[in-house]
């Protein structure tokens, strides 16, 4: 009870299972109206950007990677790519496709991971991933044989499944051979059937009736479904290059977070969403036909806004990067040579990619010996957090009817829509609900 003899009803949940990291979630109501959600984020700050300062431009690579092991290749993608462009560097066609390989792998395994072994049991009834392999060992066998095709790949091409070593500016160490590669196409192969069954599985799932309308933004290309290059678009107006990121998301500190928020300039919220949702929602027409007729049997439209379904498109996505993956294993040729001669010289770089989340951004200045003097790095968990604490706030509001068991787990699987990489943005989750009449 509260002084004034009102009831004060709380509900805390030790830790959030089924995400990466560690953190607190806040929510107080009076009445009918949720006055206040927020993912406190105390795991501490991991200095990266600090560490990095006085490194060699050759260092960034190898060190991002280990911000997470989910999506190493992520950071491994957009800090080489925000180097090359402080130093000049144009790498060949040969390269590039390699790197989307690469890339393919680990949407593959980062996928999958997430679709059945973080996220299906919310919708199975099960509380964890081990309750769901002895009720249906079968799915869970699936799921763990299509996140080894993507680790596979990551190994093939990057040197190793995990924090892959073989990724440089200006290309690579080594390029693999063409028998190795071609190894891998029996198990994409076989991959396919499996990612499209994961598709349909997963569309037959029933999904809580809840929108949003935040701003998508992802990247768009001109020809593929955006993993490693594009331009930043949204459905609100916003097309740019790497450098204008800066001049239009601001970064933010809040008091109850060690991550910062980012918000979109001049907008009245500023919250955004970036991610599977936003991809698909922004790139339909660039996913491949099988893709896109596997996302309509399973229920999708052109748009999706409920983030429940975001394991459908994290299905589809993973459908399209196999296909990917396939494609470029069966017309490759070791390029000639494995990366471009890199000359240090003082500059100022930006680059970015679509990591499995969303949109991670990096941005180096470098002194005239190669030296890094400054380093960003705006990872897609701290450009959703706000647009997560919003949804969370509508989401409980309609939901208050729900006795507290209910609602904190269902608030729970609500934040593993976003797949939110805690340790990558710094970090959540223990749920502390104040209910006030």
């Amino acid at each position: 009870m509260t002084d004034d003899g009102r009831e004060l009803r709380r509900l805390s949940v030790g830790a959030l299972a089924r995400v990466e990291g560690e953190g607190a979630m806040r929510v107080r109501v009076r009445g009918t109206t949720v006055e206040e959600v927020g993912l406190d984020i105390y795991e501490p700050p991991r200095f990266f950007e600090a560490l990095l300062r006085g490194r060699a431009f050759t260092e960034p690579p190898d060190i991002t990677a280990r911000i997470c092991g989910i999506c190493p290749v992520a950071y491994q993608t957009s800090s080489v790519q925000a180097i090359e462009d402080a130093l000049g560097v144009t790498v060949t066609d040969d390269v590039r496709e390699l790197r989307r390989l690469l890339y393919c792998g680990e949407w593959i395994q980062s996928h999958a991971l997430h679709i059945y072994l973080l996220h299906a049991p919310d919708f199975l009834g099960a509380e964890s991933a081990l309750e769901l392999a002895r009720s249906a060992p079968e799915v869970v066998q699936r799921g763990l044989a299509l996140k080894k095709v993507g680790n596979d790949v990551m190994a093939v091409v990057g040197g190793r499944a995990v924090h892959p070593v073989n990724v440089r500016v200006g290309g690579f160490y080594r390029a693999p051979s063409r028998s190795e590669v071609a190894a891998l196409e029996g198990p994409l192969t076989r991959a396919l059937e499996v990612a499209e069954e994961t598709v349909r599985w997963v569309g037959g799932f029933t999904f809580p009736s809840f929108e949003h309308d935040h701003e998508y933004v992802a990247l768009r290309h001109e020809r593929d479904y955006p993993m490693e290059r594009g331009r930043m678009v949204s459905d609100r107006g916003l097309d740019l290059g790497p450098h204008e990121f800066e001049d239009v998301v601001e970064e933010r500190h809040v008091e109850h977070s060690n991550a910062l928020h980012a918000v979109i300039r001049g907008r009245e919220d500023g919250a955004y969403l970036t991610g599977p949702l936003a991809r698909y929602s922004l790139n339909f027409d660039r996913l491949s036909p099988r893709a896109r007729q596997a996302a309509r049997d399973a229920g999708l439209g052109e748009r999706c806004r409920n983030p429940f379904q975001s394991i459908v498109v994290r299905a589809v996505e993973t459908l399209y990067a196999v296909e990917e993956a396939l494609a470029i294993v069966r017309r490759y040729r070791p390029p000639a040579s494995p990366g471009s001669e890199v000359v240090p010289r003082a500059g100022r770089g930006c680059g970015w990619s679509e990591a499995p989340r969303g949109l991670l951004y990096h941005r180096y200045s470098l002194a005239a010996d190669g030296s890094i003097l400054e380093a960003v790095i705006t990872p897609p968990t701290s450009q959703n957090q706000r647009a997560i604490e919003s949804d969370l706030a509508r989401f409980v509001e309609a939901r208050l009817d729900l006795d507290d068991q209910a609602l904190t787990w269902q608030c729970e699987q609500a934040i593993r829509n976003y797949d939110p990489c805690i340790s990558c943005a710094t970090h959540f989750l223990t749920a502390d609900v104040q209910r006030l009449p």
